[in-house]
């Protein structure tokens, strides 16, 4: 088990470094200068702030010295200053973070509060009218894009129902939990669509794969009802797969809300960087690009070590 672990950070490290790396690299190589990036081309420019940004972002040293040092302040948490907005970049992260986050995780929630039951509908009526209905549902949730849900739901809920706002987001802090929620629903079932699909999907497969081992066999000849087995002896070892996933959906989700957060203007990370690229802010882009693959990183590497808490045979393997 030890080992396991030394093996798995030491992977975490080698990927982080691959990661900013990279990261830094991309942003580095990119055409043209990036002080016409910041200050834009114009014909006169006042040479003292043009040799102060050089010097800020360290344009006339070597490649690798500017990523040593870069790196070495990413380490401390200092991801630079927005030349645009004059905002600490590790600020701007932390006051969007929370509003992301809680997207991507009620999306998670929703999804798998959707999918558990009807993967193992999907299972337990194999071939049958249930799994016919819920595999036709779960396709069509598949086939439809994100955005083109949250038209829908703002057009259902804001603009015929009028329950709810259709952009905006209220903080839990400023005008508390309802509040909050009705800002936050809609984007989120929006995101969450598809992330059933694809979870119904998974459980349904690998619970099909599940039922028909000898164990299960085992506890319906001792005369224990369906429901105990789906639940207690089947969804348990069916659930690996799903669990890969979730890590790597919810790592993904803190980057891939972009069309969301723009759609219904959430200030989120997503709505943070669109804005940051199209006044071409380098520093911002960079930073939160290499946060959110941090994170992704991360979260995968979290999911790999539970394996061993879900699963005994992994554990004693």
């Amino acid at each position: 088990m030890r080992k396991v672990i030394i093996t798995r950070l030491l992977r975490l490290v080698g990927t982080l470094f691959a990661v900013t790396f990279l990261t830094f690299s991309l942003t580095s190589f990119l055409p043209g200068d990036p002080v016409d990036a910041i200050l834009g081309v114009q014909s006169t420019r006042d040479p003292v702030v043009v040799a102060q940004i050089r010097d800020d972002l360290g344009l006339d040293d070597p490649f690798l010295v500017r990523y040593v040092d870069w790196l070495g302040d990413a380490l401390t948490g200092d991801l630079g200053q927005s030349y645009i907005t004059d905002q600490e970049i590790s600020q701007t992260i932390k006051d969007r973070l929370p509003v992301t986050a809680q997207l991507a995780v009620m999306a998670i929630a929703i999804a798998l509060i959707l999918a558990i039951p009807i993967g193992i509908i999907g299972a337990y009526k194999q071939s049958r009218w249930p799994d016919t209905v819920t595999s036709a549902g779960v396709q069509f949730a598949l086939s439809v894009p994100n955005f083109i849900t949250g038209i829908f739901l703002i057009w259902l809920f804001s603009v015929q129902l009028k329950w709810l706002p259709s952009s905006n987001w209220n903080r839990i802090s400023d005008k508390g939990l309802a509040e909050n929620l009705k800002t936050s629903i809609m984007p989120a079932t929006a995101l969450a669509m598809t992330q059933m699909a694809i979870f119904s999907r998974l459980i349904r497969s690998d619970m099909i794969a599940t039922l028909q081992e000898n164990y299960i066999l085992a506890a319906r000849s001792k005369g224990l009802n369906d429901r105990y087995i789906l639940f207690r002896h089947a969804l348990r070892p069916s659930s690996l797969s799903l669990m890969t996933i979730v890590g790597i959906n919810f790592g993904a989700l803190l980057g891939g809300t972009v069309v969301i957060e723009t759609l219904f203007a959430v200030p989120g990370l997503g709505f943070r960087l669109i804005n940051a690229i199209s006044q071409r802010d380098i520093l911002v882009i960079q930073g939160i690009t290499v946060f959110i693959a941090t994170m992704y990183v991360l979260i995968n590497t979290v999911v790999d070590l539970l394996y061993t808490v879900i699963d005994p045979r992994i554990r004693k393997g």
